[in-house]
C-alpha cells in the first residue's frame, strides 16, 4: 500500500516518477487563464485567515459543502470565518475521490509545510498553524505567485476595464512574475439581458463615444483589443452559453438593427437575434485577434444558474452552474470554417464542459490544421472546470492523445480565484506524467527517454510559451 500523498503521489512506475522529478516538477508555470483579481497582485493582499484565502469566492469549495448539508449560513452567509472553516474541515473525510481532497491537502502541504490531513479533529490545529503561517511576508498575494513559480499569468478583464492595476504592475520591474490582461467580452454578448444598455454605455464611455449602432461598437471593441495589446495581452476569452451558427440571415443588417434597438430602449432581442449577433461579433473579433497574434479561447458547455431562486439570491458564479448541451460542437465547427474562408481564424483553444465532447473536438481539431507554422492552429484545451478531476484529466488526455497530436498540448490551466490553486499544475503535471509513464509500461511507446522528455516538457510548459507567443 502506497503512502498518501507522498514524494510518489499518483506516479505509478519508475518512468512516471523520472519524468516527473526529473523534468517536469521545476518547470515555471504560465497560467494563461484564470480569475484572479488583478487588485489583489497590485495591491499585494494578505489574508487573516485561512477561510478568506480559501474559501471566499471558491464555488468548487461550496458546491461539496451543500453537498454534504452544511447550511448556507456556515457557507456565504454570516457565520464566522472559523465557522465556515470548520464546516469545511468537517465534510472533508467525506470527499473521498473529489479532487478538492487533493488540492487541499496539495496547499496545505506546499504552503503551510502542514502533513495533517483535514478533519474536525485536526480543524483547531490547522486554523492556528495556518493564522500563523499567513502573517509571514512570504504568505502575501505577490510572493504566494512568485514562489509558486509562476512565470506568466493572464487575468480575466471586461473590454471597459481601464487596467489600472495592470498599468501598476507593468511598471513594477521589482515583481518577477508577468501580469497581463485576456479581453473577456461576454457582458456585450448578452444582448438579451437586462442591463445590457447600461453596459454599452459604459463601454462608450471607455472609449470617449456614445455606442449607437453596429459600426460604433465593432469600433469600440477594435479599440479596446487595441488598448489591451499594448498592455501585453496576448488571449481573448469567450464564455459561449448558448450559440446556432446561422449564415441565411443578413447579418449585417440584422444586427445594425439589433444594437439600435438595445442602445436606444434597451429592447428586447429574441433567441434568434442573439444567435445572429453571436456569429457576426465572433467573427468579427476572431479576425481582430488574428491581426494581432492574439489566441482566441472558446467555453463552450456551460448550462448556468440552473437553480433560479439562488442564483437570484447570490448572484452568479456562487456555484449553481452545471454540464449542459445547449451548443453542437458542429455549430463550432462552422463558425471556423466561416472565419478560415474569409482568413480570419486566429489560433483557437476549445473547451467543452461536457467531456462526452472530447472525441467530436478531438476531429475537428484535425480539419484546422493549416498554420505550417509548427504549432496546431486549433487546439482543445485542458480538462476544464466539472472535468479538472483524476478521471477528467487522464479521459480528456488520452482522448487527445489518440485523436491528434498529443505533444503539441497547452497542458494545464487553473481557472481559479484563489492564489493558492498553483498546485493544480503539479496534479497535473503528476497525473501527465503517469499517464505517459504506463504507454511505456505497457510497451506503447518505447524508452527513449530523451523524446518522452522533450514531450513532457512542452506539454507543462513550451508549447504554451509558443503558442501564445510570452
Amino acid at each position: 500500500m502506497k503512502k498518501f500523498m507522498d514524494e510518489e503521489f499518483l506516479l505509478s512506475n519508475e518512468v512516471a516518477s523520472l519524468l516527473y522529478h526529473n523534468y517536469a516538477e521545476k518547470l515555471p508555470i504560465i497560467d494563461y487563464h484564470c480569475h484572479i483579481n488583478p487588485s489583489d497582485i497590485a495591491e499585494d493582499r494578505r489574508f487573516n485567515n485561512i477561510t478568506e484565502l480559501w474559501l471566499s469566492g471558491d464555488h468548487y469549495k461550496w458546491r461539496a459543502m451543500r453537498s454534504a448539508g452544511v447550511p448556507e449560513e456556515k457557507i456565504t452567509g454570516n457565520a464566522s470565518d472559523y465557522e465556515k472553516f470548520r464546516a469545511y474541515a468537517t465534510i472533508m473525510p467525506r470527499l473521498i475521490g473529489n479532487p478538492l481532497y487533493h488540492w487541499t491537502h496539495l496547499e496545505l502541504q506546499r504552503y503551510f509545510d502542514c502533513e495533517l490531513t483535514l478533519s474536525a479533529e485536526t480543524c483547531d490545529e490547522i486554523w492556528e498553524l495556518t493564522a500563523k503561517k499567513l502573517a509571514e511576508p512570504q504568505m502575501s498575494a505577490r510572493n504566494l505567485i512568485v514562489n509558486s513559480g509562476v512565470e506568466v499569468l493572464c487575468t480575466t478583464d471586461d473590454p471597459a476595464d481601464d487596467l489600472h492595476y495592470h498599468k501598476e504592475l507593468a511598471a513594477d520591474e521589482t515583481f518577477k512574475a508577468k501580469v497581463l490582461p485576456a479581453f473577456r467580452p461576454d457582458k456585450a454578448f448578452a444582448i438579451d439581458r437586462p442591463g445590457i444598455k447600461a453596459y454599452l454605455t459604459k463601454l462608450g464611455e471607455a472609449c470617449g463615444y456614445e455606442i449607437t449602432d453596429l459600426k460604433t461598437l465593432k469600433r469600440a471593441f477594435a479599440d479596446r483589443i487595441e488598448f489591451f495589446d499594448s498592455l501585453g495581452c496576448r488571449t481573448a476569452d469567450h464564455a459561449i452559453d448558448g450559440f446556432v451558427f446561422n449564415t441565411a440571415t443578413n447579418w449585417y443588417r440584422a444586427n445594425e438593427a439589433i444594437v439600435k434597438a438595445i442602445a436606444s430602449d434597451g429592447s428586447d432581442v429574441s433567441e434568434g437575434d442573439v444567435h445572429v449577433f453571436r456569429a457576426e461579433m465572433l467573427a468579427f473579433l476572431g479576425a481582430e485577434y488574428k491581426k494581432r497574434g492574439w489566441v482566441m479561447q472558446i467555453h463552450y458547455g456551460a448550462f448556468r444558474n440552473a437553480n433560479e431562486p439562488m442564483f437570484k439570491k447570490l448572484g452568479p458564479d456562487t456555484g449553481w452552474d452545471m454540464m449542459g448541451d445547449k451548443i453542437s460542437i458542429t455549430d463550432i465547427a462552422k463558425l471556423l470554417n466561416f472565419m478560415e474562408k474569409n482568413d480570419s481564424l486566429p489560433r483557437t483553444v476549445i473547451y467543452s464542459l461536457n467531456p462526452t465532447d472530447n472525441a467530436p473536438i478531438g476531429t475537428l481539431l484535425g480539419s484546422f490544421q493549416t498554420s505550417g507554422d509548427g504549432m496546431p492552429k486549433v487546439m482543445q484545451g485542458s480538462a476544464w472546470w466539472f472535468n479538472d478531476t483524476l478521471h477528467g484529466m487522464r479521459e480528456q488526455m488520452t482522448s487527445l492523445a489518440s485523436l491528434s497530436v498529443f505533444g503539441a498540448f497547452l497542458g494545464m490551466l487553473t481557472d481559479s480565484r484563489s492564489l493558492t490553486s498553483y498546485p493544480r499544475h503539479e496534479y497535473f503535471r503528476r497525473i501527465l506524467c503517469d499517464l505517459i509513464g504506463r504507454m511505456v509500461e505497457e510497451g506503447l511507446y518505447p524508452l527513449d527517454m530523451e523524446t518522452l522528455s522533450e514531450i513532457v516538457m512542452d506539454i507543462c510548459y513550451n508549447n504554451t510559451k509558443r503558442y501564445f507567443k510570452f
